[in-house]
This record gives C-alpha cells, structure tokens and sequence, in this order.
C-alpha cells in the first residue's frame, strides 16, 4: 500500500457515518437498520474509527471500542475491534495490514489498552496480526422431549417470573455484576452496552417472537438469575408443533436459580428444539441434564485476543500456581513486543518485564495470546509445534500457571 494511500486513513465525523455504514455493511453482506445507518449508535466511538475515501466512496472501514474485559483473577481495558471492511475493489493492496497496524501502534504509543479482542469473520484473516482464538461457543441444540433436568438438580424455594423489558432490565444487570468478572472473557456492560444488547429490531427476529424475559426471585424478593430467549413457530406436516426456542443469555448467582430457570426454558409450550448459540463449553447444563448426549455441541471459536503490550497484559492477570519464567516472544507485526521478557507471577498478582537470561520457553505472539484467558493449554500449542521447551518442564510449569479454574467464554459479541 502506497505510504500516501496509508495516510489518508483517519476517522470519520458523524456526517459521514451513513456514507461509512453503508460500505461496511454492504461488504458484511448484511441487511442495514434504517436508523442505524443515519445515526451512529449509542455505543460508537467515531473518534477511534479510521476509515479510507476513494473520492466521494468510503473503501475501507474500522472502529474501535473501549471494552473492559475480564482475565484470570482481574478485569483489563480491551480495545475490540470492529467494524473492519476492505471494499472488493481495494483488496490485497495492504489496506488491512495498514489498518491492524495502525490501530495497535497507535494503543501502544498512546499506552491505552494492553489487550485487544475481535470477532472474525473468517478464520485465517486475522492470525497474521498477532490474533488468535481464546475462547469458544458451544452452540447447544437438542430437542425437548430428551432433555430433562436431573431427579435429583436442586430447584430451591425461589420462583421464574415472567417480566417486561423494563422490569428485567435492573435485574439482569445486577446478577451480571456479580458474575461477570469471575468468567475470563465477559465484558463489562454499562448503560450503553445495555442499550445495545436489549435492542430489538422487528427487522432482526427472522421470524421469531419479539424478546421473552425471565427472572428467578427468592422468596425474599431478591433476584438470582436473569433469562432471555425467543420463540419460532414452525409445525409438522402432520400437524404437530415443531417451535424452536432460541436461548440468547442465562445467568445467575446460584446454582437452584440457574437450574429453575433451565426448567422453564426446557419445558416452554409447542417448543420441540432448544438452541444457546452463544453458550459457555463448560456451561453447567451439561451437568444439570439426564441425558448428556442429547445436548448436542458445534463448538466455534468465539473472542479472538491479541497482547497489545506484552509487559502490562501479563502482569495485569492472576496466576494459579507460581511462575518465574523468561519467554522469548517473536512478534514481527508490533517489534517492541519481541525479546525476551521475564513473567513472574502468583494469585496474588504478577510481574513482567524485559531480561537477558536465557529463554525457558519460545512463542509467538499469536500463541500467547491464545493462552492469556487461561482456555488455550500452552502444552497443546507445543504439541502442535507451535511452542518449543527450552528448559525442560518449563512448558508444563506455564500452562498449569496460564490456566484457569473457569474455562473463557465472551457472550459479548460486537
């Protein structure tokens, strides 16, 4: 890409976002929100966008979030990334690689966020920077009739309440407080970002139902857990009900509320198939069922992590067991990452700074980022050559020291 082309990325103004929205979501193939493409919404940073004119025709797009994201043992700012787009006309002219690279030159020189995340469209695009996969979504699906909680699964005394969205709104983000940091990879959602997830456009249901809302009250009043769902009505050539519910989020402070509010969802009228896209792999229902098998799994990768500065990400997080290790770090997109840094750290917190000793372990950025959230064992990563042991048993120290009690899970997409 030409050095006068690179320059001429900049943000855009909020005059320009309909010109902007129009080109990205006619590269993502996606239908546009009438409102949303006059009008940024309430979760845009049109300051931290770039975006490249070809005349009067935006060509390229990119933006930027200012996300909190949880990590082992603490809560780090994230940079998520988004709203990449090259047009067909412009490709493999070095647009993207300007884009990703300036963006985390940028984070990096400016010392804002030591992590950046994003979703991808596709899976090779974004290894070459330095991004790679840190959590998963299981994408559950089962029919009715098989899936049945536990004799045994402990319901409480508490009770499901069907409610508005006004009345589930203050629930559900009181219960997402209180879980959210506790699971590497959720995001913090303040009222924006509560704005964005209760939307719900006519035009997006694809058939199904506006949105349903559950809470689960204790008897004192207290609310332990939040659910929301749609249902899509189908029928059988025999006449029988086939409706597919479609689970979007589920969460709670206890296990009798998680279970009570599983009863419901499994046991909805003229419902046959159950689906949570965006579920956790380690998700409790697959424990809360009788029969396991009948909870079928397409796990895909979910959140992608990408170690902005390699010093400030690793000394942000917690370690399980104790680690006082030098990794050499290859990082050919962002060289001041490159060299050897020594991670010492504990659960109490950690330390990462430059060294000369010896390396104990080798990896590159993409491999590192992969293990941050604690769901990507640094050993599977050495079996697939893609970690090399310089002193031995120094792979096994790290990936027990990397891990994490609670496997990653982002149900944040953005």
């Amino acid at each position: 890409m030409p050095d006068d082309l690179a320059a001429q990325l900049r943000p855009i103004t909020t005059d320009e976002w309909p010109a902007f929205s129009r080109a990205m979501y006619t590269v993502f193939a996606e239908e546009t929100p009438a409102d949303f493409t006059e009008r940024p919404s309430s979760v845009a940073e049109l300051d931290r966008s770039l975006a490249l004119w070809d005349d009067d025709r935006v060509v390229a797009t990119a933006g930027l979030y200012s996300r909190t994201l949880a990590v082992p043992g603490a809560v780090v700012p994230c940079a998520g990334i988004t709203w990449v787009t090259v047009a067909p006309t412009h490709r493999r002219r070095g647009i993207l690689s300007a884009i990703m690279r300036r963006q985390l030159t940028e984070l990096h020189e400016q010392q804002r966020e030591p992590v950046a995340g994003l979703w991808a469209a596709e899976y090779p695009i974004y290894g070459r920077f330095g991004y790679a996969p840190a959590t998963v979504e299981a994408r559950f699906s089962g029919r009715t009739e098989r899936l049945r909680l536990r004799p045994d699964a402990d319901l409480g005394t508490g009770r499901v309440e069907q409610v508005t969205a006004e009345q589930y709104r203050p629930a559900a983000e009181a219960v997402h407080r209180a879980v959210h940091r506790w699971v590497p990879g959720n995001m913090v959602r303040d009222e924006r970002w509560w704005d964005r997830q209760l939307r719900d456009d006519p035009t997006q249901r694809k058939g199904a139902t506006e949105r349903q809302y559950l809470v689960h009250r204790e008897a004192d009043g207290m609310v332990t857990g939040y659910a929301a769902y749609r249902v899509k009505g189908a029928w059988t050539d025999a006449g029988e009900p086939d409706g597919t519910l479609t689970v979007e989020e589920v969460r709670a402070t206890s296990t009798p509320a998680y279970a009570a509010l599983w009863q419901l969802l499994l046991s909805v009228d003229l419902v046959r198939t159950v689906t949570y896209p965006a579920a956790s792999p380690d998700d409790p229902l697959r424990w809360l069922v009788t029969d396991g098998r009948a909870l079928h799994s397409a796990p895909v990768d979910g959140l992608w992590v990408r170690l902005v500065d390699v010093d400030r990400a690793l000394a942000a997080r917690r370690y399980p067991t104790p680690i006082d290790l030098v990794l050499e770090v290859r990082d050919p997109f962002c060289p001041w990452n490159a060299g050897r840094w020594r991670l010492s750290g504990h659960p109490a917190g950690g330390y990462c700074g430059h060294t000369d000793r010896d390396p104990d372990i080798v990896l590159g950025i993409e491999e590192l980022s992969a293990a941050y959230l604690g769901g990507v064992s640094l050993a599977a990563l050495q079996g697939a050559g893609r970690v090399t042991e310089v002193s031995p048993g120094a792979v096994t120290l790290a990936s027990a020291a990397f891990g994490w009690p609670v496997t990653p899970w982002c149900p944040d997409s953005f």
